[in-house]
């Protein structure tokens, strides 16, 4: 047997008994007198002192070396009560060795398997077997594999059934571009690696399978992001039968409100689901995904100047395509200097100014408050609910460029100022999405999200609204200004879903094309049914507070979506593409 323990099994209660462990040297300290070995395996470490007057132990010991994997075999002491550690559970034990063996030699090391080992993260990932070994990275991994387990024994004990829908399906190119595999006995035709498990898991709904989860991957050709992984990533994918909305955000919430005190019981949750309307976070945020874990809501206030004596406050107020946003920084009164970094990024945003009045004791201090009327200083206090030692920030500029710009100075505000607690969940339901928008270069209707989703009062909206007014049952949750959830109530109805599609000038055979399961099923009548898909990576990048999503994969791709362990994506020789009758163009070689 090559070990009879791992390290943190071993305490006061193994005493006087003899066991074996094999494991890495994790550091050594030659101290000529005495040498004091680290040994480490996944589980913790354990110092091992080898004692010179063992010569023949001593001899060996001698020539090991870092990341050395060895066996040895020791007898247990239990440590004097006034030597242990009571943060360590082997801390406890005194280790006597009797013998000691080497099973594997290491090379010299690209880089300290260290918690910080100062090295590009290119490197880590060339050599990712050895960062693998990390405490970091391996505590990742730990609660990556719980986090699965956790939420696959969630859904299943709720009546869910985990179904595995196929990796090779047909091009469906609704979000991004498709991942495509030729076929070897189809010649000229290609598969598509799937970018979501979307038909299948409603196939199943017409089935009759009420209740579908899978923890699935997906696979997108887009470019990556810090939040945002190359090729692949996987989200927990849910389909429900005979739901509506608040079905939906009932099941979501009560799951991520037990994934949270399982597995980060030392976050808090500081936002109870808040539900917003897609308009109205963009005009008090000028995004989709808020964070909320600090104030600062854009105020308008552009209606307080339409009879101002200030010419330039007044012109803009009349005029419907400007506006006046301002938020509040409470407790705080900036400097100039502090002023004049935050005007730099309203500018660099495109607004033209940044205005400030900051409330000290005596009386509010801006450049121009002296051309405006007690009345509209009034107004501007009542309506931001501004106190002694607050600061306001107010921009006016044409209505995008302004809301565009306050974004990036909330944002500044809460980076430089620490705003945000890190332990701080804000979750928040995004409702009410649109249909429809106008296409960048024919200016034809195009979907603005997903297709499948269900047009509120459809009827009615069809007969007479415009077709950007036409809001759907789509829904996002965020989590600390990070998309972390999309769903919707499905449109179910084969005559809505034909109306929609002719809408965006796709006519019934090109549905049949390109949706043929789908089209053919549903004219059986599916049960009205809705969806959301966790993303599953993305959730787990939040709740450990990484930075770069890439840390949450045991074999992450480098920022040029390349796997440079494996020297992926690869060229591959003529036979292989003969048989797939593929025929490349290769650049000429040097």
């Amino acid at each position: 047997m090559l070990r009879t323990h791992n390290c943190w099994e071993l305490s006061s209660s193994n005493s006087w008994e003899q066991v074996v462990l094999s494991w890495w040297v994790n550091k050594l300290r030659n101290l000529w007198w005495m040498i004091f070995v680290d040994l480490r395996d996944r589980y913790w470490i354990t110092q091992i002192v080898f004692d010179p007057d063992n010569k023949e132990l001593f001899s060996k010991i001698e020539n090991v070396k870092l990341e050395y994997v060895i066996q040895v075999t020791w007898k247990v002491n239990s440590r004097p009560s006034d030597q242990i550690n009571k943060d360590m559970i082997t801390w406890e034990i005194e280790i006597e060795p009797i013998d000691i063996e080497v099973l594997s030699k290491c090379e010299t090391l690209p880089f300290p398997i260290a918690d910080n080992p100062n090295t590009s993260e290119e490197n880590r990932f060339k050599y990712r077997f050895l960062d693998l070994r990390r405490r970091p990275v391996l505590k990742n991994i730990e609660f990556r594999t719980n986090m699965l387990s956790f939420t696959r024994e969630w859904f299943s004990a709720r009546w869910f059934f985990d179904i595995q829908t196929p990796i090779f399906t047909v091009s469906s190119p609704e979000w991004a571009r498709d991942y495509l595999i030729p076929s070897r006995v189809n010649p000229w035709k290609f598969y598509a690696l799937p970018q979501a498990p979307q038909q299948y898991k409603q196939l199943l709904m017409v089935w009759g399978i009420d209740k579908y989860f899978q923890i699935a991957p997906c696979f997108r050709d887009e470019d990556p992001r810090a939040d945002r992984h190359s090729c692949e990533f996987y989200q927990i994918d849910c389909e429900m039968s005979f739901v509506e909305q608040k079905d939906v955000y009932e099941i979501v919430e009560w799951f991520m409100r037990d994934v949270t005190s399982k597995l980060v019981p030392h976050k808090k949750i500081t936002t109870d689901f808040v539900k917003i309307k897609y308009v109205d976070a963009f005009d008090k945020y000028w995004t989709d995904k808020p964070d909320l874990r600090f104030g600062m809501e854009f105020m308008d206030m552009t209606d307080i100047f339409t009879n101002s004596e200030f010419s330039v406050f007044k012109d803009i107020s009349n005029n419907p395509k400007w506006t006046i946003k301002a938020i509040k920084i409470e407790d705080k009164i900036l400097s100039r200097k502090e002023i004049d970094e935050l005007t730099k990024v309203a500018q660099e945003a495109k607004a033209k100014w940044l205005v400030y009045i900051t409330y000290t004791p005596e009386w509010p201090q801006w450049s121009v408050v002296k051309l405006l009327s007690t009345q509209e200083l009034e107004s501007i206090k009542s309506l931001s609910g501004v106190n002694t030692w607050d600061t306001l920030l107010m921009i006016w500029d044409l209505y995008d460029t302004a809301v565009r710009a306050m974004n990036k100075v909330r944002l500044a505000v809460r980076d430089k100022y620490n705003l945000a607690n890190k332990d701080d969940l804000s979750f928040v339901w995004i409702e009410d999405f649109p249909m429809f928008e106008k296409d960048e270069e024919t200016w034809w209707l195009a979907f603005a999200h997903n297709p499948f989703s269900y047009i509120k009062w459809w009827v009615e909206a069809f007969e007479t609204k415009d077709p950007l007014e036409l809001e759907t049952t789509q829904y996002d949750l965020v989590i600390n200004w990070y998309e972390s959830l999309s769903g919707s109530i499905r449109n179910h109805n084969p005559e809505i879903l034909l109306k929609v599609f002719q809408a965006v000038w796709m006519w019934e055979k090109e549905i049949r094309e390109k949706f043929g399961a789908m089209y053919e099923a549903f004219r059986y009548w599916p049960p009205p049914h809705g969806w959301f898909a966790i993303w599953f990576d993305r959730v787990m990048m939040i709740l450990l507070d990484e930075e770069n999503i890439r840390e949450c994969y045991a074999f992450p791709k480098s920022g040029r979506a390349e796997d440079v362990m494996m020297w992926a994506p690869s060229i591959v020789d003529s036979k292989q593409l003969d048989e797939l009758y593929i025929q490349v163009n290769l650049p000429p070689t040097k």
